[in-house]
This record gives C-alpha cells, structure tokens and sequence, in this order.
C-alpha cells in the first residue's frame, strides 16, 4: 500500500464515525485499523507505507512506547556493579535495575542529567551510570523510527464494548538532536533500565528509550496531515 491509497481508505474509515473493537484490550486500536485497512496481521514484518511504520493510539491515553534499545558503549560503571549498588530485588527475587529514569531522582538515588549534546544516568552522589552521546540516539532513532503514520482515535464504551474513531492520521518524519535534547529537558522521553544479577554478569534486557504516545508528534522535524 502507498500513501495515496492510504489516505482514500483511511478517509472512507474515518467517515464510518464509531467502530466496535475486533480486539479487546490495549491492542484493539491498531488491530481494528490493520483490518480495516486490509493489513493481514499474519505478516510478520511491521505495516509498512512506503517505508512507514503505522501507529494508532487512542486520544487522550497516557500509555508509553518504546521507541527503541541502546546499550553500545553507554556504560561507564559496571553493569553488574550498579546492580549491586542500586538494585533492588524483582518479583523473581533477583537483585535488578528495573527502573524507568527521569529528570526527578527516583527511590535508588537515580536520575537524568542533560548537558551539551550529553544524556547520563547518575546518582544524587555525583557516580555517573552510563552515558549516551544525542548524535548516536538521532541516528538510532532514524534507524528504527525513519518514518511513522501516526493514526489518532476516540475511543468510547458502550455496553461493555470499546469503539474507535479514527480521527486523524499525520505523516511524521525525521528528527534532529536539539528536538531529543528538549524532549528530555520536557520529560517527554525517558530511560527504561532493564538488566538483573545473573550471578557472574549482569544480564541487560536492552536500554530502551520511551515517550507517552501522545508525545510522538513532538519528536519528529517534518510532519504532514494526511
């Protein structure tokens, strides 16, 4: 499918108004959009639009996603050391660092510092974490995100069923390292630390990299309504 034929059936979607869910639960949004768009979920390979990756969300959600992992080079204190540090024992009662880091110290010590072209994860005692140049996270991004259609809907209830409106859908497309430096400053992106003591290592599940999905549009440069 190409943007052109995209937007003839999205417009003929979201001329329908309300839609029952084919899916229940936090899925349902995207999989009632795939099948009305004729996108066979058997597909292993995400939707793709002329190289863009299709997003639907409900309006007014606070829920999160995660735009991508990064670990290369990033550590600067020992994976297993800072879980011995700063950890905390998980549901599995394994010693981890299961934590989602922002601007605000959390109950470990543990926060974001931004300077320059420069994101680390430190401690209120000065101990840098790991560390992530803006440029390499740019890139990374482009990687994994170059383009997204990002479909917004209404979401409502009736007698126990949730229904969509497809409202709006935008094309959005690159990014720069001054708008992820002010998106952090924003707190509109953070750190998900995810690694737990595996006895003689640290095993590290991937630094992933999130925002509310509300937040999406204000990570890109380039954005067009389709």
């Amino acid at each position: 499918m190409n943007i052109t034929e995209f937007k003839k059936i999205f417009y003929e979607i979201k001329n329908k108004g309300y839609i029952k869910t084919m899916r229940n639960g936090p899925t349902g949004v995207g999989y009632t959009l795939e099948y009305l768009l004729g996108i066979n979920e058997n597909n292993k390979a995400k939707p793709d639009i002329e190289g863009a990756e299709l997003k639907a969300h409900r309006i007014n959600s606070n829920s999160m996603i995660t735009l991508f992992t990064f670990n290369r080079k990033s550590w600067i204190l020992n994976p297993l050391e800072a879980i011995k540090k700063y950890g905390s024992v998980d549901s599995n009662r394994r010693l981890g660092l299961y934590y989602t880091i922002s601007l605000k110290p959390n109950s470990a010590g543990l926060f974001l510092y931004i300077k320059d072209k420069e994101i680390s994860v430190r401690h209120i005692d000065g101990e840098i974490i790991a560390t992530w140049n803006l440029d390499n996270l740019v890139n990374r991004f482009l990687e994994k995100i170059p383009s997204l259609i990002f479909v917004s809907a209404f979401s409502e209830e009736r007698d126990g069923m949730e229904y969509f409106n497809y409202a709006r859908a935008q094309l959005m497309k690159g990014t720069s390292s001054d708008i992820l430096f002010n998106q952090f400053k924003e707190e509109n992106i953070f750190i998900d630390l995810r690694l737990h003591d595996n006895g003689t290592r640290a095993r590290n599940h991937g630094t992933g990299f999130r925002t509310f999905e509300s937040k999406l549009p204000y990570l890109f440069k380039d954005i067009k309504e389709l």
